[in-house]
């Protein structure tokens, strides 16, 4: 039966180097801890290099580090708004630091909050060698890595002996 994607790697198949690469996918989020600088970006920069470094690698890290970059965008822009506003409140205090401007503030801390944990749990299962799909993400995700493309078979070679038509 085809179902136009690859099958899914089972636990017990996936070397020990792909589970540890596809956990540090979601360790990504700790690199402006690292670095010692309070800007939202740099874990963004951090997840975008982990991505374009293991382009080559499994499916299975492929899909975590996938994964991990695309969840990553909505919590650094939300975080990158929240900088620029306090920096503009304090430099120029023209905006003022209004309820608005505070709850915008929680907002943003429940959803580092949300990533946090939710990236913790997809490290864990990742250096398990399980799947984790995260809401919204996991089916783009899954779509982007494996499903079969025509360009995959004719790379392979595939297209050479074909079954005949009736």
């Amino acid at each position: 039966m085809d179902t136009g994607y690859h099958p899914l790697p089972q636990p017990e198949e996936l070397p020990q180097r792909d589970k540890e690469d596809a956990m540090g996918a979601y360790l990504m989020m700790f690199a402006a801890l690292g670095a010692g600088l309070p800007l939202p970006i740099i874990n963004l920069i951090a997840a975008v290099i982990y991505y374009y470094i293991n382009k080559k690698a499994s499916r299975f890290v492929r899909f975590h580090t996938h994964q991990a970059l695309i969840s990553q965008i909505p919590t650094t822009l939300m975080n990158a708004i929240a900088v620029f506003w306090g920096l503009r409140i304090l430099i120029y205090d023209d905006w003022g630091f209004t309820n608005i401007y505070k709850g915008y503030l929680v907002a943003v801390l429940l959803a580092n909050i949300l990533y946090f944990i939710f990236g913790i749990i997809g490290a864990i299962k990742a250096n398990s060698g399980k799947m984790y799909y995260l809401l919204f993400f996991g089916k783009i995700s899954y779509h982007s890595v494996f499903q079969i493309r025509p360009d995959e078979d004719a790379k392979a070679g595939k297209q050479e002996n074909l079954p005949p038509k009736f």
